[in-house]
């Protein structure tokens, strides 16, 4: 063989035994590269007559986007707006769409952009409407500052917009290529909202838009709060300037006085003036959850909470007299969550509604008057979600899971409630699925995932299920995802007496049942969420899988009270014990897993979460050290009375009647117990779960004298995201302290 050919076999045969080797999975991958995140379907919108959906797509010659409508039985696609009908006068590019919106008429269409982050989202930016008739592109709030427009929306007639502006409303007729702005409100300050939120109702009850259009064009309900004895949080701003700058943030904690919220009427005129329903109870402890007209009517529902959360009185308040009638009401022996699933049906003679009264969350039908409520569904599951009420065709369409809580599937039920449930979704694909519907419900965009396959999109018909198109598939993903050669998730479930709770273990690929291993416990703990589910985890399940390829066992296990679909009992046996079971459960569950599996090391067990997770991790730790050796805790909350009113006393009732509850489910009042490693990490932006929150643990853990170890992130908030490279240098930083106090491998 000559030199040529030699070499030429060494080659192949190296290239052959890289080819056969699995790709290692790396952080750099995961929070920089991107290589493992999936693609979505964003800005997709259905038609009115559910037979065809616009989407966003690239112009090249504008280097903007058009807005295309997508025939559904033809596969036609039509641009309807062009990127060039988007050009501002004295501007050569098109404006960035963010988000738009049509007239309820179709002759105009109302554009957002340039929008800028309030706590969560980005609710504040600029607005453009184009007049479809005659081409014209106006931009609202002439004169405003830019960037500070909030909830803009078209009235229902599509003659005129209203919008937020620094805590006022304001709307815009429109006359031919211009428009003319009044100022509805006057009162708006620092202090005084209108139709927008203070932070604990954006975070805790999912309000943003906080006016709403009458049916008639003619009139504005809105919420007004009163923040004025609120206490003031200050976050410190350290890094932007050579002095500290303070942050001021009204933030209710739990046992303090909450804004005062009311809800005017006011009539788009001239001279406008505001009239105040006279809404029963002490506005400061009571929340106004949601208002809404009912349609083709002055009539406004709405939804008070007492501040315990356990009572639900519903009102019809009469828009003109003022007159309001407590029609309904729901109350719980816990608490109520809330649930935006009300559709009117055929001339507003009933209503749907969701409720817990007979042990599970089912959908029901409500007399206009209340009187009468009966059941949709029925039966020995939660409806997880009310994805679509077709009232022309009597069906509801719903998300549940009667065989298994760790995944989704689409039902329907007639509206009559005479039907037994009929299953959608086709038998095989285990998992995650989720449907987003079309007017008349023919169409679906459909969209499945599990724990082994990233998200996949496709247009389905209905009830046949049948694939009309893939939007997008992530097989790239998909690809990138099976060259690591990466351990499958494997669920179990663990039975602790009182209760079997579900959970999942990750291995390493050299597992050897033989030997034992470190075992790192992922938790969240608490009524928001759950942690245990078989669906595509992200970045999330991306890190459990690289501690799986470092040595580490991983497993996360699900304790009573989180939010599955398990029914009422599951979710809300911890009302007044939130870290109190959820941690006692764990500790249980850890301990049977140690019996069960020969292969988990008991002298190595580690526990992390982040948020409420936190919060479990500090416990557990605090708890139970014969346990948990090692524990990292990302943005808990370890004082339940520096969270806030509406989350903390939803779970817990108030501090002045449950004192012991607060005590008992308060890491920091067990801290001296701390025997294991524990690092704690904080973003001091944090708005949700303030930096406070773990310097009074630290301050603890000193008094205490334990030794931890603690890393801040100065001014992230709670996702702890912002700024160059904050991401990977935090999960850099995990991996260390895992890898430095709980050594990896099996032994």
């Amino acid at each position: 063989m000559t030199k040529r050919l030699i070499i030429s076999a060494i080659a192949l045969a190296l290239s052959l035994v890289s080819w056969a080797q699995p790709k290692e999975l790396t952080l750099e991958d995961i929070y920089k590269n991107g290589t493992y995140a999936p693609k979505g379907i964003n800005a997709l919108r259905w038609s009115e007559d559910g037979k065809s959906f616009y989407t966003l797509e690239h112009n090249n010659e504008t280097n903007g986007v058009d807005i295309v409508l997508n025939n559904i039985e033809t596969s036609q696609k039509t641009i309807v707006i062009s990127a060039s009908q988007l050009i501002p006068e004295g501007q050569t590019t098109p404006i960035i769409i963010e988000n738009y919106i049509w007239s309820a008429d179709n002759t105009k269409l109302m554009i957002y952009t340039n929008s800028k982050r309030v706590w969560r989202l980005n609710t504040k930016g600029d607005y453009y409407v184009l007049n479809l008739t005659n081409g014209h592109l106006l931009k609202l709030g002439q004169g405003l500052e830019p960037s500070e427009m909030m909830f803009a929306k078209f009235s229902p007639d599509g003659e005129k917009v209203a919008y937020v502006y620094k805590n006022n409303i304001y709307v815009e007729n429109f006359h031919g290529d211009h428009s003319h702005r009044t100022q509805l409100t006057f009162d708006g300050s620092d202090i005084i909202i209108n139709g927008n939120f203070d932070w604990v109702y954006e975070e805790e009850l999912h309000q943003h838009d906080g006016f709403r259009w009458s049916p008639d064009s003619k009139q504005i309900a809105y919420w007004q709060f009163d923040t004025e004895g609120t206490g003031t949080f200050y976050m410190i701003n350290n890094i932007d300037s050579v002095y500290s700058s303070l942050i001021p943030l009204p933030y209710p904690k739990a046992g303090t006085a909450n804004s005062a919220g009311r809800i005017g009427v006011v009539d788009i005129s001239h001279n406008p003036q505001t009239r105040w329903f006279d809404i029963p109870g002490d506005p400061r402890n009571n929340y106004i959850a949601r208002i809404d007209f009912v349609p083709g009517s002055d009539e406004i529902m709405i939804q008070q909470l007492n501040r315990l959360q356990n009572t639900n009185s519903v009102y019809y308040g009469n828009s003109h007299s003022m007159e309001l009638d407590n029609f309904f009401t729901e109350t719980d022996e816990a608490f109520l969550d809330i649930h935006d699933y009300i559709h009117w049906g055929k001339e507003n003679k009933f209503f749907t509604w969701t409720s817990e009264r007979d042990g599970w969350r089912h959908l029901y039908k409500v007399s206009k008057d209340g009187s009468k409520i009966e059941p949709i569904t029925a039966g020995e599951f939660d409806v997880v979600e009310v994805v679509n009420v077709d009232i022309k065709n009597g069906y509801v369409y719903y998300i549940a899971s009667p065989e298994s809580p760790l995944e989704r599937y689409l039902y329907r039920t007639k509206m009559n409630g005479k039907c037994k449930a009929e299953r959608l979704t086709p038998v095989g694909e285990i998992g995650h699925h989720s449907y987003n519907i079309a007017p008349g419900s023919k169409y679906a965009i459909h969209t499945f995932s599990n724990s082994e396959t990233p998200a996949r999109y496709e247009l389905v018909s209905l009830p046949d299920h049948k694939v009309i198109r893939v939007m997008q598939d992530n097989k790239q993903v998909a690809q990138n995802y099976a060259a690591l050669e990466v351990p499958a998730k494997e669920f179990f479930r663990v039975d602790i007496g009182e209760i079997v709770l579900d959970g999942w273990m990750i291995k390493p690929a050299d597992f050897d049942p033989s030997r034992v291993y470190p075992v790192i416990f992922y938790i969240y703990g608490e009524p928001w969420t759950s942690t245990v589910q078989n669906r595509w985890g992200g970045n999330n399940d991306l890190w459990s899988r690289y501690l799986a390829q470092e040595g580490y066992i991983v497993m996360s296990i699900d304790p009573r009270g989180v939010n599955t679909p398990r029914g009422r009992e599951w979710r809300k046996c911890v009302y007044g014990k939130v870290g109190i079971i959820p941690p006692d459960d764990h500790a249980k569950a850890v301990k049977k897993v140690i019996e069960t599996y020969s292969f988990v090391d008991p002298e190595r067990i580690g526990i992390w979460g982040w948020s409420g997770g936190g919060s479990s991790t500090a416990h557990l730790m605090f708890k139970y050290p014969d346990i948990y050796s090692t524990g990292i805790a990302v943005a808990g909350v370890y004082s339940q009375y520096l969270y806030d009113t509406i989350y903390q006393e939803r779970y817990m009732g108030l501090p002045s009647t449950n004192p012991e509850g607060y005590y008992n489910g308060s890491p920091i009042n067990f801290a001296g117990n701390l025997q294991g490693n524990l690092m704690l990490i904080h973003g001091t932006g944090d708005d949700n779960v303030h930096y406070q929150s773990m310097e009074m643990l630290v301050n603890e853990l000193i008094k205490q004298d334990k030794i931890f170890s603690m890393l801040s992130y100065p001014m992230r908030a709670h996702g702890i995201y912002e700024r160059e490279n904050t991401t990977y240098h935090l999960y850099r930083s995990m991996l260390k302290y895992w890898l430095e106090n709980l050594p990896a491998g099996g032994r």
